[in-house]
């Protein structure tokens, strides 16, 4: 199994099976509009706009898990990311990433990438700690912004944690792409 045998749903309500981006490496990250760290979206744009022609697609997952911080309509979340970031790379349509409803794809990336979060964390180890103390020390994604690299096989490479910026991800991308 990979990533690209999984189909998700697009944000007009189609789907699209993930295997449209074989042979690029991916960088799928949970989003959300109005969380602290929703300025990464500018960070993202300019790395797959870096990057692109050198084989990284980024994509979106909008997700509300965490603070209520994605309410808006698939629609609503489309037209934030073009106005306010001029995000080209594809967002999808809104999903879980955690639980019960959780999207298949994201049971698949946590259980190949758990992640590595702890006190270096800093903030927002600290801010998970109180307000979802039981998701430390699991595999769930403990807020907006988890970045998860897959390669051009669609192979799970790496979880990056929502504090690790997608400038720091660009430096580590040199010998990959």
């Amino acid at each position: 199994m990979s990533v690209h045998d999984f189909t998700v749903t697009t944000a007009d309500g189609g789907t699209e099976s993930l295997g449209v981006h074989r042979g690029r490496h991916l960088l799928i990250v949970n989003v959300a509009s109005k969380c602290g760290l929703t300025p990464q979206y500018e960070g993202l744009e300019a790395l797959h706009r870096e990057k692109k022609d050198a084989g990284l697609q980024i994509v979106g997952f909008p997700c509300n898990q965490f603070g209520g911080q994605e309410p808006g309509t698939d629609s609503e979340i489309q037209e934030f990311c073009s106005v306010n970031y001029d995000v080209t790379f594809p967002v999808y349509g809104k999903i879980d990433v955690n639980g019960d409803d959780a999207a298949p794809l994201y049971t698949y990336l946590r259980e190949q990438a758990p992640g590595d979060f702890g006190p270096d964390n800093g903030f927002l180890f600290e801010h998970v700690s109180k307000s979802r103390p039981e998701a430390i020390g699991t595999d769930e994604v403990k807020w907006n912004f988890t970045k998860f690299l897959v390669d051009a096989e669609g192979t799970v490479v790496r979880r990056f944690e929502p504090t690790v910026t997608p400038e720091e991800i660009a430096k580590q991308l040199a010998d990959l792409l």
